[in-house]
């Protein structure tokens, strides 16, 4: 039996969890969030990504009730939560600090929310041994936040984040206290329990790579506005704009001008004495446009003889970046431009091919970057 995928955007029936309808945010003079309209579905693990100050935190704030909007609304579940107050809201909050309380034991962190609401003591119980067993930390539930690790505490964390069983959890770059190796772990360990519980989550990160890992779609912000949104594969093949395409990964770009030479075939005039190079695209373009060729390092390739293919460039081997299971090399042309190369390391004790200064040509597909407008 075919697995469904599970992609409730694409279905129009689907009512969304989450709806911004022209939202902005100013404080002051500044605008933080400018006409955003935005639609997050049930079940959804969402990431919103972007640098620093692109509002990514304060469209957070808002869902969790800490900022309203200057104006535009915010559903969730078909209700306008303008000022509605935070602790009145199916919406839970995870900061990037954990916030424990450092006195209490790992059970009663996690108990702490559930005893506000007056529950019946089995209730309680019941409820924070079911966190405790999702989030594996049934050992350590005697001990102090100071007796155990970041990774666990950030389960602690999370565990109490989830025990009152909110509609939505807010999660603010959550691992960023973790040392890599453990990110990653947490990650899937994050994942594992999202579609346990199959909360919604939406998670803020300044990482792509966490965004690309745990998202089952990815908003790019920059200055207040969403660039794009779409599943991870998607932002990275086919990113609609320069900003996403270089924000997400490693990319080269070639700038040049647009010529239909066939059914959606292009050639780009990107250099003076370089020979135009050909692109394919589903989007139109019409002669003489201003356009941008984004190829992704991986699947340019490098050679010491010219090779027989679409495009094919000549240039000198600047710098090798040797990243163990990868080497990329960084090849000048003579126009100044550097195209990135991308290589496997596949035998064990690799005997580079090319060495720095070496002259070389660099080729990619027709098909293999995406032209862009802007």
């Amino acid at each position: 039996m075919a697995e469904t995928v599970f992609a409730p955007w694409d279905d129009p029936n689907e009512k969304p969890l989450i709806r911004f309808r022209n939202v902005n945010k100013r404080f002051g003079d500044f605008t933080a969030i400018d006409d955003l309209t935005l639609d997050i579905f049930e079940r959804e693990f969402f990431a919103l990504l972007g640098p620093s100050g692109c509002g990514k935190t304060t469209m957070m704030r808002m869902l969790a009730g800490f900022e309203d909007p200057t104006d535009g609304a915010i559903e969730l579940a078909g209700q306008n939560i303008a000022g509605v107050p935070a602790n009145k809201r199916a919406v839970n909050m995870m900061f990037q600090s954990y916030a424990l309380f450092p006195h209490l034991s790992v059970w009663d962190n996690i108990a702490f929310g559930l005893r506000r609401e007056s529950k019946d003591r089995a209730a309680i119980a019941a409820r924070v041994d079911e966190m405790l067993k999702l989030t594996r930390l049934e050992k350590f539930a005697q001990r102090k936040p100071h007796q155990i690790s970041g990774g666990q505490r950030q389960r602690v964390a999370l565990a109490r984040s989830l025990a009152k069983a909110p509609k939505l959890l807010l999660l603010d770059e959550p691992l960023g206290a973790l040392d890599a190796k453990l990110r990653e772990a947490t990650q899937f360990e994050l994942m594992d329990i999202q579609e346990k519980t199959g909360t919604t989550f939406v998670i803020v990160t300044h990482d792509q790579e966490e965004a690309m890992t745990v998202a089952s779609r990815v908003a790019v912000m920059d200055e207040g506005r969403i660039m794009q949104v779409a599943t991870p594969e998607r932002i990275y093949e086919a990113p609609n704009s320069v900003y996403v395409a270089d924000f997400i990964g490693d990319v080269n770009i070639l700038h040049g001008t647009a010529k239909p030479i066939g059914e959606d075939t292009y050639q780009l005039t990107w250099a003076a004495r370089e020979l135009p190079v050909t692109a394919v695209s589903a989007r139109p373009f019409s002669d003489g446009q201003a356009c941008h060729l984004a190829v992704r390092p991986e699947k340019v390739s490098i050679h010491k003889d010219k090779p027989d293919t679409d495009n094919a460039v000549q240039g000198k081997v600047l710098d090798i970046a040797y990243l163990g299971n990868l080497s990329t090399y960084h090849v000048e042309l003579p126009t100044g431009d550097i195209i990135k190369a991308q290589v496997a390391n596949t035998r064990r004790i690799s005997r580079r091919d090319f060495t720095w200064e070496d002259p070389v040509w660099v080729s990619w597909t027709k098909t293999a970057g995406v032209l862009l407008a802007e």
